[in-house]
């Protein structure tokens, strides 16, 4: 199926300008255009989307991502370093994992606390509490 940039946009999110950009960058190497240049997206592009978004999330450059598309493009010459660079991206996204649930106990916690604060009308009356006074699951995350 072939779809416009509009469309493509609606159904990722990604703003047009952002895959104007792609493109530009040589990120969609085989991508249609109509007798008067306008851009025709296909099932391919929609997956290197899906690929390029992925990598980005995991905190990858842009440059490093038009890398790995290059290598894509050389076939299974690259496999290895294919493979290498998504057991790295892993390795990086357990990190990122490890530093929200970090952050998300953390949050628990001072959302424990301020209930406990709003219901007693005072924040003196959790300020100094033991951490025996504290639930167990939150006590490491006292912030």
């Amino acid at each position: 199926m072939n779809y416009s940039i509009g469309e493509v946009s609606d159904m990722t999110g990604i703003p047009i300008s952002t895959l104007r950009y792609y493109d530009k960058e040589g990120m969609f190497p085989n991508i249609l255009r109509s007798s008067g240049g306008i851009r025709i997206f296909t099932e391919d592009e929609i997956n290197i989307i899906g690929v390029i978004e992925c990598l980005k999330a995991t905190g990858m450059h842009i440059k490093e991502i038009k890398e790995f598309l290059f290598w894509c493009q050389e076939g299974d010459v690259s496999l290895h370093k294919r493979c290498k660079l998504f057991y790295n991206r892993l390795e990086e996204v357990e990190k990122q994992l490890r530093k929200l649930d970090q952050v998300y106990h953390s949050l628990k916690f001072k959302c424990w606390y301020y209930d406990k604060a709003v219901a007693a009308g005072t924040e003196n009356a959790v300020k100094n509490l033991p951490d025996s006074e504290i639930p167990a699951d939150l006590r490491k995350y006292k912030i």
